[in-house]
């Protein structure tokens, strides 16, 4: 820490920004050619702050650079996908474990770096290696990035470095966080099926009024006779369709993203949205353990870490999932904070089922909350897993019911006014 302060008074006194005062640098690629110490012909590419630079790193490494240029950029969009929760994954369980080796943080921030294939990624590895050079903690490093590094890893990180147990903690991280992206996967999964189901049956329905009824509604103008009721309904609706199909895509469209919109804006619609996907039968429950197994788990790693009771859970509030649970978490932190016991607190807010409040009753008393927390987060995720699995089994046979009843009403529309003349006959 007494580097970091020099550091920063040194920068005040040149007039200076503070190396961790930079908001996001971001480093440019090159790609290069050159020749090793034997004459052998190489090649790469790696992210620099400029071609100097790249220049003097590879003399270090032994490489006599003969050429060294930007990257060209695609024609179309910024190079590279985003940067996804399963690539911070990743990279938490890489630097732990090159920690807990004893390889120190900044080689391996430069291994990490110039070995990935996302060159955001790479960008913001070498960024943060760079911020850790010039002096800033390893928290406040990855603070440059508060998108890809939330508040709790921060806060953790911060308390490894203050306790001289990062690396610890980073494999703590790591194992929280690949808990945390299968738990996520899992409830993806369950919400995907449904959805895709209720896509294709649309979709089919769509095919059928406007490309299949009105070739059969100019054999039926032959027939000269009135058609069925129900026949003269799917008639009407294929009418509409092919005439204002446009019109209900337009609506449908942007009745989709207006939801997207005001829900990423509105508390309350958010916190409506939340409530009601709770009580859906049987994807409700699979919510519900979804958000309990991420409480448990993430409370459980915070303390573990040593941060304090009230202080974890303000940090857990936003790891849940789900805003019905985020306002309860905030309620038990308020409780905790003027001296109720958590289990108490938990009760008050009509949330957790019996055995969490009676295993955290246990863990506090025990003074082994954490311990208790993870075997709470590992009994409900498997509970995720299973409803998952059994969501799967029973949407299977109700695909193909929903789906054969309704083409089948309207084959069954379209032959009626054929079985109509035929007995006619």
């Amino acid at each position: 820490m007494a580097v970091t302060r020099t550091a920063a008074k040194t920068a005040a006194r040149k007039g200076a920004k503070p190396a961790n005062a930079r908001q996001g640098v971001t480093l440019d690629t090159f790609v290069w050619e050159g020749t090793d110490k034997r004459g052998t012909k190489m090649k790469g590419e790696q992210p620099a702050k400029n071609a100097n630079m790249l220049r003097a790193e590879l003399r270090k490494q032994g490489i006599n650079p003969t050429l060294v240029k930007t990257k060209s950029k695609p024609l179309f969009g910024s190079a590279g996908r985003k940067i996804t929760p399963k690539e911070i994954a990743v990279f938490s369980r890489q630097i732990a474990t090159m920690i807990k080796s004893g390889v120190p943080i900044v080689q391996a921030l430069e291994i990490i770096g110039n070995g990935h294939k996302n060159p955001k990624m790479a960008s913001m590895v070498n960024a943060i290696r760079t911020d850790i050079e010039n002096g800033t903690s390893f928290a406040e490093a990855l603070g440059q990035f508060p998108v890809q590094f939330d508040e709790l890893t921060r806060n953790l990180v911060k308390v490894g470095e203050a306790a001289g147990v990062l690396e610890t903690v980073l494999d703590t991280i790591a194992t929280y966080k690949e808990n945390i992206e299968s738990l996520k996967g899992k409830i993806k999964k369950a919400m995907f099926y449904p959805a895709v189901v209720i896509a294709v049956a649309i979709l089919v329905s769509a095919v059928l009024l406007i490309f299949v009824v009105p070739q059969f509604e100019q054999v039926f103008v032959g027939f000269g006779a009135d058609l069925p009721a129900f026949t003269q309904l799917i008639v009407a609706a294929s009418r509409f369709m092919v005439s204002y199909w446009w019109i209900l895509l337009l609506i449908a469209v942007v009745a989709i993203f207006g939801f997207i919109f005001m829900y990423k804006r509105s508390l309350p619609l958010q916190h409506f949205v939340d409530r009601m996907l709770l009580k859906i039968p049987v994807l409700g429950v699979i919510l519900h353990n979804s958000a309990i197994a991420r409480f448990a788990r993430t409370l459980a790693t915070t303390f573990k870490a040593g941060v304090p009771l009230v202080e974890a859970l303000e940090s857990v509030a936003g790891a849940t999932g789900n805003s019905v649970y985020e306002k309860a978490t905030l309620r038990i932190r308020d409780d905790v904070s003027v001296g109720y016991q958590m289990n108490m607190a938990m009760k008050q807010v009509n949330l957790f089922p019996h055995m969490v409040i009676q295993m955290t009753a246990i863990g506090e008393e025990a003074g082994a909350l954490d311990a208790m927390l993870f075997k709470v987060a590992e009994f409900y995720e498997e509970e995720v897993n299973n409803a998952v699995d059994a969501l799967s089994s029973l949407i299977e046979p109700m695909v193909m019911i929903f789906i054969g009843i309704l083409v089948g009403a309207m084959v069954i529309g379209m032959y009626l006014p054929i079985f109509k003349l035929a007995a006619v006959v």
